[in-house]
């Protein structure tokens, strides 16, 4: 493994290593009674750290489930609440964009809150475990708690030469639990077993084309699946690349500095990183990345300009990757293709092993046709269950209410005669005027074409027994929002879309909600704009943004 920190910091790990780390940790863990199918918690940043308790945990066949700091107290609570884990993995504070962030004052709420914790093993988010050491509480912040806290360097260093053992399981042993986004309610705790890592070897190897000696760098947060996706390509033989800290700090080149300073093969983002640097006009001329073969775009639809800007101002010879699916699965229903070619605005294929089809409102089977995404057999990634739902009733509401015994993944998609996939946006956040339905990354795709918008969100706002598609804009500074934009932006849409997908309304904004994953969450401001209530807002990363779609007078009228 290869870390780097935004402060330019790095540290090195061989696989030698990482092995006898793992095995002096698991020694730790099973000495403090951890057994098999007890939960072990990582309050983690995107470090080397984190890696290794992760692998010691599910090494001795106990469940690993992680979220990043950024998710404040309640959202972990609302998460590491649910799951009553017995250990709690952490490090003394992490950065971001320049600051030094303390974890002391979430951490002491996080314990007073989790009864079930009997340790807390704390690694140094500076240093790391390059140097063992004993530490003491005295190293500590003086507000960090000090009740049953216990150093990863010092257990290291008690536990040096044990070597990893192995504890054997079925196939259905859970391995991770993983989280819904938890907009709408309580997230969804997701048990997932061993099947994850074949899925991921399939999509790391297959789709993907990692060889063992590559080096692969994906910008993700231990909150994120991608994070549990990237840490797979160990079993590949690959080098992982683990960066922590925001990708524009301190400037928009940071990423492509780590790509060409680490060689890096593989390089994945979201697809809102991409259309950011569209949006800057950033150009990494001055970077050598002739190591790069491919790309990998996730977290929502990458549009078509997003492919050009791509292809047009990094590097024209490597392979463009779209990837759609889900924390629900671990993995990926549509992704790359390293033998197919690569379409402006399309995923390249449909898994392997993965029985997927769209689907139209009557259940039939379609192409060329916008539906539902659905997967008509089981896989080796799908959820074991779901935690504290014994009679299985949320996990068969969240999957196969829609079609009985067919997994229904809630996005609107197209399956092209080429085989190609085009996501058009969450089924729950497609419009629906004069009942016909519309997803929302049409629209997405053509707005981001101006130069004016910074960034922009779609809703269907429920009026006079139809829907009308109000826009929102957020505008580049210096940029207003006047009469002839909008006419402008009226035109556009109608002449390049059609006339169903103009908006009624076009606003702007101060600010565009998120998720901690850097998702839209078009449910959340439709909900704000019709006066109801938006629950775990600490999903968020920006949750005072809702404020600014509160009692528009313009939407109260024709």
């Amino acid at each position: 493994m290869i870390y780097r920190g935004e402060d330019g910091s790095k540290r090195e790990i061989s696989y030698l290593e990482l092995r006898s780390y793992v095995g002096a940790l698991a020694k730790d863990l099973k000495r403090r009674g951890v057994m098999p199918g007890d939960r072990i918690a990582g309050l983690m940043p995107n470090v080397p750290e984190a890696v290794i308790a992760m692998l010691a945990t599910t090494s001795i066949g106990a469940i690993w489930s992680s979220c990043s700091p950024d998710f404040g107290v309640k959202g972990v609570l609302d998460r590491f609440g649910q799951i009553t884990p017995k250990v709690l993995f952490t490090t003394d504070r992490y950065a971001f964009k320049g600051k030094d962030l303390s974890l002391a004052e979430n951490l002491t709420q996080i314990l007073a809150s989790i009864p079930s914790l009997e340790a807390v093993i704390v690694s140094d988010y500076k240093k790391g475990i390059l140097h063992f050491r004993n530490r003491t509480n005295t190293e500590l912040p003086e507000d960090y708690p000090k009740k049953n806290i216990h150093f990863l360097e010092t257990i290291l260093l008690e536990n040096q030469g044990a070597e990893p053992e192995f504890h054997q399981t079925d196939f259905d042993h859970p391995v991770y639990i993983m989280y819904s986004s938890g907009t709408t309610g309580l997230p969804k705790c997701m048990v997932q077993g061993v099947g994850v890592l074949i899925n991921h070897w399939k999509e790391l190897v297959l789709h993907s084309d990692l060889k063992a000696g590559e080096r692969i760098f994906y910008y993700t947060t231990c909150g994120w699946m991608m994070w549990n996706w990237l840490v797979s390509s160990l079993s590949v033989g690959a080098t992982v690349v683990l960066f922590d800290g925001n990708p524009f700090h301190p400037g928009p080149e940071i990423l492509f500095r780590i790509a060409s300073e680490e060689r890096v093969d593989v390089f994945g983002v979201g697809a809102k990183y991409i259309l950011t640097l569209e949006k800057l006009g950033f150009q990494p001329k001055d970077f050598d990345l002739s190591s790069m073969r491919a790309v990998l775009s996730t977290g929502s639809p990458l549009t078509e300009a997003g492919f050009r800007y791509v292809y047009q101002n990094w590097k024209k010879d490597l392979q463009l990757s779209s990837i759609s699916g889900g924390t629900d699965l671990n993995g990926c229903f549509a992704l790359g293709n390293p033998v197919f070619p690569v379409y402006e605005g399309e995923i390249q294929s449909r898994g392997l092993g993965m029985d997927v089809e769209v689907w139209n409102k009557s259940g039939k089977s379609v192409i060329e046709e916008k539906g539902e995404l659905v997967c008509k057999q089981p896989f080796p990634s799908m959820p074991l269950y779901f935690w504290k739902d014994p009679e299985g009733k949320k996990y068969e509401s969240a999957y196969f209410e829609s079609f009985p015994g067919v997994w229904c993944h809630g996005d609107f998609v197209e399956l092209k005669k080429n085989g190609g996939l085009i996501v058009y946006g969450r089924s729950d956040a497609t419009l629906n005027p004069g009942g016909v339905r519309i997803g929302t990354a049409d629209l997405y795709g053509l707005i981001e074409t101006f130069s004016e918008v910074a960034d922009s969100v779609i809703i269907g706002q429920d009026w006079k027994e139809d829907v009308r598609i109000v826009l929102f804009l957020k505008m580049v500074p210096g940029k207003k929002l006047d009469d002839s934009l909008i006419q402008t932006l009226k035109k556009e849409i109608k002449e390049k879309i059609s006339p169903r997908h103009v908006p009624s309304k076009i606003l702007a904004v101060a600010d565009i909600p998120y998720t901690i994953n850097m998702k839209k969450v078009e449910i959340a401001v439709k909900r704000t704009v019709q006066g109801e209530a938006v629950t775990n807002k600490e999903a968020l990363s920006n949750p005072e943004s809702l404020e600014y779609y509160k009692n528009l007078p313009e939407l109260g009228e024709d």
